[in-house]
């Protein structure tokens, strides 16, 4: 078990089955027109091959850290306090009262807001812009994890290796917002 950060398809975006997020679409949908934004579009039919999903494990303490040096209270909220992400510019994040899966009320925020400020990030640490890319989920996960990361640091030296738990974070971060915006897809926790 434990905490993922997962892609969401066409089928389960609308959909009201268990499991499914059609009430938090539903309700995206209203706030985006109360506010006179068009409604979120919809998820493109993709295949499973082209799901992200990268399970959040190691401590969080020195990325908590990282963000509080290098942003402001309110980047940190939109780096990490939204439960769905979406590939639509969005000025601030928008709570809604739609339980999600580790919380009462769902929080949307914008894959770009986000996408900028972990761009941010990954520059403060002079993350490597060419983390390997791996066909399977939980690719970044298992390269932080199984000791494939400690070596390109042996590679590659600089801050990033100084933390590696900071660093899968800010690659985690930086990861969901592109594949988000790539794919044209909400990220969720699960």
């Amino acid at each position: 078990m434990g905490v993922y950060l997962v892609s969401v398809d066409a089928r389960d975006w609308r959909g009201d089955h268990e499991g499914g997020y059609g009430e938090i679409a539903s309700g995206l949908d209203e706030e985006l027109s109360r506010r006179g934004l068009p409604p979120y579009p919809s998820v493109p039919q993709e295949s499973r091959a082209l799901e992200f999903e990268e399970k959040l494990s190691p401590p969080m303490d020195g990325f908590v850290e990282l963000c509080r040096a290098h942003l402001t209270r309110d980047e940190e909220e939109t780096l990490c306090g939204w439960s769905v992400l979406v590939p639509v510019s969005l000025d601030e994040e928008i709570p809604l009262p739609v339980g999600s899966a580790y919380t009462d009320t769902t929080v949307v925020a914008g894959a770009p807001q986000v996408l900028a400020l972990a761009q941010r990030l990954a520059s403060a640490i002079g993350l490597p812009p060419m983390l390997p890319i791996t066909s399977g989920n939980l690719g970044l996960t298992s390269w932080f994890l199984d000791g494939s990361a400690k070596e390109a640091v042996a590679a590659r030296p600089g801050p990033w290796g100084q933390d590696l738990d900071a660093s899968f974070y800010v690659a985690l971060y930086l990861r969901a917002a592109q594949h988000s915006l790539r794919r044209g897809c909400p990220i969720v926790y699960s």
